[in-house]
């Protein structure tokens, strides 16, 4: 049951960044980075249904967690990348080359074998005053830099600069929710509120989104959504590791399957950003979704 949960999961999650990214798509690129590319999005019906879907993605993703164990749910979810392309097949008909299918099978196929073979273990609480925090600063630090870089760069660059960004900061997104979590069952609901951390979750948040759909409106899908998916449970790995003390397995097979992985996951990204797609259409943004 909680393959079948973590697979729902997946597609939902695969169709919300279809929805979203068809509609963000169409936004003008002078849009990027700006607050008024959300308060604009948020009055499409479709981009809404595409939050909707993520949400119950999520949920269902939760669900299956509660019957199994992280590594085994995890690498599932990482399967959202493959769903997002069949969904952007069959319902928009996006035309997408050879290549663009293999770069998903690498991508998704690199974190896939990095989950499982590096599922960590054993963690332990970090308070809201930890300095093991300064790790999810240093990825929003990168985050940013990621972002800055891209602003004398190509469409496409932007893209995959934007998308990087984004999944980093959905990781810290990902860290800050757990530890927001372990907050409040230690002190209850007036101690969780009285910390940082809610605060900063809401923050990252919001500008993740934003790098998201910013990621959406400079390039297609193919070249969108990787590395967002690629970065984000990656991140949340890592962050683990750094934050809450969790272990990866440290075998000398763990470790060659964990390094094989990422390189997977980044000659997929490289053979996504190579590959052809059409050029972005000419819109301003008032056309129906």
């Amino acid at each position: 049951m909680s393959t079948v949960l973590a697979l729902a999961a997946a597609c939902f999650i695969g169709a919300g960044f279809v929805a979203q990214q068809h509609v963000a798509y169409r936004e003008p690129l002078d849009e990027m980075l700006h607050l008024r590319l959300l308060t604009h999005l948020v009055r499409k019906r479709v981009w809404l249904l595409g939050i909707a879907a993520m949400v119950c993605g999520q949920v269902l993703g939760a669900l299956a967690l509660t019957g199994a164990d992280l590594g085994s749910v995890e690498p599932l979810l990482a399967t959202n990348l493959i769903f997002a392309f069949l969904i952007a097949h069959a319902v928009y008909q996006e035309w997408l080359s050879h290549a663009a299918w293999w770069g998903a099978v690498l991508v998704t196929g690199g974190v896939t074998g990095f989950l499982v073979f590096g599922r960590p273990q054993a963690g332990q609480a970090a308070g809201p005053t930890s300095p093991r925090w300064l790790a999810a600063g240093a990825v929003l630090a990168l985050a940013a830099a990621l972002a800055l870089l891209a602003a004398p760069c190509s469409l496409r660059t932007k893209a995959l600069l934007f998308s990087a960004a984004a999944g980093m900061m959905f990781g810290v997104q990902d860290a800050l929710t757990h530890g927001t979590l372990q907050a409040l069952e230690r002190g209850g609901l007036a101690a969780g509120l009285w910390n940082w951390q809610p605060y900063t979750l809401v923050a990252v948040a919001v500008v993740s989104l934003l790098l998201a759909q910013s990621a959406f409106d400079a390039a297609p899908l193919a070249i969108s959504l990787p590395a967002i998916t690629a970065a984000e449970p990656i991140i949340g790995i890592v962050l683990g590791v750094f934050v809450f003390a969790e272990r990866l397995q440290i075998t000398a097979g763990a470790l060659a399957a964990e390094v094989a992985g990422l390189s997977m996951v980044v000659l997929g990204i490289v053979v996504l950003a190579r590959a052809r797609y059409p050029g972005k259409p000419a819109t301003t943004g008032d056309e129906p979704p």
